[in-house]
């Protein structure tokens, strides 16, 4: 899905999926425009994972900002939890998993 399009470092799958368990998520899909093949040069990318909890917020924005700095764009993280289930419905129609 990513591989070789966006990250800098390597496999941006492998890379993305090691990221994200060295900050203890997983699970990892890519959503939005990045998964539909609608994404453009100045897209996001939209990463719905499994985030066990608790965590702080400390915890999280280094989880973004890490997932930003390998993927070399800016990065939207939703954590599978999200209350919203409408909005999660809407999400888990384009998710595809690393």
């Amino acid at each position: 899905m990513l591989r070789g399009r966006l990250s800098r470092k390597g496999s941006a799958d492998e890379g993305t999926i090691d990221l994200a368990a060295k900050h203890g998520a997983f699970y990892v899909r890519v959503v939005g425009s990045v998964a539909r093949g609608e994404a453009r040069t100045d897209s996001d990318i939209d990463l719905l994972m499994t985030i066990p909890g608790p965590r702080s917020i400390f915890d999280l924005v280094g989880l973004w900002l890490d997932m930003q700095d390998l993927l070399g764009r800016a990065v939207s993280i939703i954590p599978d939890s999200a209350p919203d289930e409408a909005f999660m419905r809407s999400v888990l129609e384009d998710a595809v998993p690393l």
